[in-house]
């Protein structure tokens, strides 16, 4: 076997096991083996004992894919043997780990134990045949979604500072165009030395992050101070912070009053009165508040919606219970009215069926319901800052907005036409404009066809930046 020689290849068949090998996240010379050995398996007739000595059987990755990769790059100092437990903790936070040894980190931990924990081939010389032959450096550099160096000794801070590259380590950290993490480890006179502390503030101008020394006890007797490299689960983490940075959440420490739905207005036990609301948009806007922060209490009318996930759910039938919750949940900073109100109930709700007579239909008397938006926008001491109608509309649709926004006192609408074409009303598309008060002058701003998800996301990013804006504003 050799004999066989990769350089020798096609070079299309030669592309192919590079894109494979890649997408399997395997070097070429992995990939071939198991090429082979899926093309022995698929044989019909059996195998002589002597045609081909039994293979062994390649480790199967795991089913759930990682979510993240790193190369780790182990330097040689005593604190080597923690990398170990770094392999496990990056493994627990489904982060994949191919591992590099240095010639001195061979003295101190094995290759053997590397890949037992990190289940992948472990790297240790630049001039591998093996792996060279499709410059594999560059792969450990590059097919990675982060490079950490622990421990990273005084020896290699000063070949990354110098930009050296005459081993496999320092060729992937000088080939690499992704982020680098740096544990060092050394002994407190080699980490307080001047050359060290030149080294380490080229780096950091570079970009590199580091995260340690800690202080304490060195390995060698009566030692002590800053050099002891970071503890496993410290690295993890900070490895973790830099390949997973937290989502903003711009309206953290803030309280979101949202309706969503229709409202069922009760005519006798069986009938009521009520329109076509899916709640998908109030839903959605809840959804999106809570991901940016926001405590959110959502009041819903009956909708055939689960309930977001970390949002309080308060569920109703009529506007007058609706009512009655949002009243129960002020005070909030923000109040956004998605539901589709019923604006009639019946006066005398029947308490049996009505039934068909002679005398033709029961008369109907309407009374109005109460109007939420506008009870909310004019309270006198407990108004929430920012208060948002919806105002769904079949015709004349940014007019009967703006009217709408001065009829009721809030701060801004959103409008958006429902009428049968559109499709909107318990649909999954929506197109909105944000009607709100200017200095001078009612503005509107028009958005394109988004999904509700979408207008849900873009509404809570202009909420958040009129919060910004409101908290910089000097106190009068």
């Amino acid at each position: 076997m050799a004999s066989l020689t990769i350089r020798k290849l096609d070079e299309g068949v030669k592309t192919y096991l590079r894109l494979r090998s890649a997408k399997n996240r395997r070097s070429v010379e992995e990939e071939v083996r198991i090429i082979l050995g899926e093309l022995v398996e698929g044989r019909e007739e059996p195998l002589t004992p002597f045609a081909i000595p039994s293979a062994v059987p390649t480790p199967q990755r795991a089913a759930s894919v990682p979510e993240a990769s790193v190369t780790l790059i182990i330097g040689g100092g005593i604190a080597a043997y923690k990398s170990l437990d770094l392999i496990r903790r990056l493994k627990e936070r489904r982060i994949e780990v191919r591992c590099v040894l240095t010639k001195a980190a061979q003295q101190f931990v094995t290759p053997l134990a590397v890949s037992a924990l990190s289940h992948e081939r472990v790297y240790t010389d630049l001039f591998d045949p093996q792996s060279e032959f499709d410059a594999g450096h560059i792969r450990l550099a590059r097919e990675c979604d982060l490079v950490v160096v622990a421990p990273a000794t005084a020896d290699l801070l000063a070949k990354m500072a110098g930009g050296h590259a005459d081993d496999l380590a320092s060729a992937i950290l000088l080939a690499t165009n992704r982020k680098i993490l740096l544990a060092p480890a050394m002994n407190p006179l080699m980490w307080n030395n001047a050359a060290t502390r030149r080294n380490i503030g080229q780096l950091q101008r570079d970009g590199v992050v580091l995260i340690g020394p800690n202080s304490g006890e060195m390995a060698e007797a009566g030692e002590a101070g800053v050099g002891r490299m970071s503890e496993a689960i410290e690295i993890a983490t900070a490895a973790e912070r830099l390949l997973r940075p937290p989502v903003p959440r711009p309206l953290a420490g803030k309280r979101v009053l949202i309706t969503a739905g229709p409202t069922h207005e009760p005519i006798d036990p069986v009938r009521y009165i009520a329109n076509r609301s899916s709640g998908k948009q109030g839903f959605a806007i809840a959804a999106a508040a809570q991901a940016a922060g926001a405590e959110v209490i959502l009041v819903s009318g009956p909708v055939d919606l689960g309930d977001p996930q970390g949002v309080t759910v308060k569920r109703v039938e009529s506007a007058r219970q609706m009512l009655e919750q949002v009243q129960a949940a002020l005070p909030a900073d923000i109040a956004i009215f998605a539901a589709a109100v019923a604006d009639w109930r019946v006066a005398n709700e029947g308490e049996q069926k009505l039934k068909k007579s002679s005398a033709g239909m029961p008369p109907l008397q309407l009374v109005e319901n109460p109007d939420i938006l506008a009870t909310i926008s004019r309270l006198a001491d407990r108004r929430p800052p920012l208060v948002i109608g919806f105002a769904a509309e079949t015709e004349h649709l940014i007019d009967n907005a703006k009217s709408k926004l001065a009829r009721k006192g809030c701060d801004w609408i959103v409008a958006n036409d429902v009428s049968p074409a559109t499709g909107v009303m318990g649909g999954d598309r929506n197109t909105v404009h944000l009607i709100s008060r200017g200095a001078s002058e009612i503005a509107v701003d028009s958005w394109p066809v988004m999904t509700k998800e979408q207008v849900a996301i873009e509404l809570v990013a202009r909420i958040a930046k009129s919060v910004a804006d409101k908290s910089r504003e000097p106190a009068s």
